[in-house]
């Protein structure tokens, strides 16, 4: 029997995603001639056949696609492991993986970091950044310890915690104001005369709107799902929008955005949510710094 290389492993794996051979040696940067090396001598090995060549055209063989399952199952464990073996040297012993929202990303995150890795030196700290509709089931599958989401979780098997609750601002852009002797603006005219930016947060525009259609009926609304990219709008004079407060908090205070009174309806208030499988010591720690730092 001759034995397998990895080699060949790994061009099976691509060849039986592409069932084409010419497409398998662009992408893996070698000779097609070399991909028919790798997998004749893969089939001789293993005594089987993988693929089945008619009039130019490859298929896999019923013995083809388990092996193309496990050969993908063992491709990604050697990853871990050697992702693994370069965390052991780098003096990491324990992988934290933290799955957090755009939102929570760009405000309070950055200030967070730098005091638990330091606390932490042997701990490895992923940050993952993914949309707080796919967070509960990213924690409740165990692909990460711990969420931090704009959406409270509707799953029993997880624990979940409010880190805080956050005032929406009526947020404009700072030239409208800077003559301090032109008239005051207010908030029904700003709605009318630019674009209202919406749908950068999950849970409170639907009924945002239809209090706004109310109030002011042809308001001209545009989705924007980023809410980072909302700010540099409104900074850049394109358009007004209705923010956490927590999330503008430095913009405002450096002049960059400008919070305008609005008075039309009270405007309501939205919560962040630290969810995981279990409130262990470190989670609890996570969650005490971050609410230090919002609260600070």
């Amino acid at each position: 029997m001759i034995p397998i290389e990895l080699a060949w492993l790994k061009t099976f794996a691509d060849a039986a995603e592409m069932l084409n051979f010419r497409k398998t040696s662009e992408r893996l940067l070698m000779s097609q001639p070399s991909v028919t090396v790798h997998m004749r001598l893969l089939e001789e090995s293993l005594g089987v056949v993988l693929f089945q060549r008619v009039k130019n055209r490859v298929s896999l063989t019923e013995e083809g696609k388990l092996f193309k399952g496990e050969v993908e199952k063992s491709l990604r464990q050697l990853a871990q492991s050697v992702e693994s073996v370069h965390s052991f040297a780098q003096g990491y012993r324990k992988k934290w993986v933290l799955a957090i929202s755009p939102l929570m990303a760009e405000t309070v995150l950055p200030y967070l970091l730098k005091s638990f890795t330091k606390h932490h030196p042997d701990l490895e700290l992923v940050i993952r950044v993914e949309e707080s509709e796919g967070i509960e089931a990213l924690v409740e599958s165990g692909e990460v310890t711990a969420g931090i989401s704009a959406l409270q979780p509707v799953s029993r098997l997880l624990h979940s915690e409010i880190v805080y609750r956050d005032q929406l601002v009526f947020v404009v852009p700072r030239d409208a104001y800077d003559d301090e002797s032109g008239p005051v603006v207010s908030d029904e005219e700003m709605l009318r005369s630019h674009y209202l930016f919406t749908h950068h947060h999950p849970e409170f525009w639907d009924e945002l709107l239809v209090k706004l259609s109310l109030k002011v009926p042809g308001m001209r609304t545009m989705k924007v799902t980023q809410a980072h990219i909302v700010k540099r709008f409104i900074q850049e004079g394109l358009g007004v929008s209705f923010l956490p407060k927590s999330m503008v908090r430095r913009e405002l205070i450096e002049g960059r955005l400008m919070e305008s009174p609005f008075e039309l309806f009270s405007l309501p208030s939205v919560a962040t949510y630290f969810l995981c499988r279990e409130m262990g010591e470190l989670e609890k720690e996570f969650l005490e710094r971050i609410q230090a730092v919002y609260f600070s």
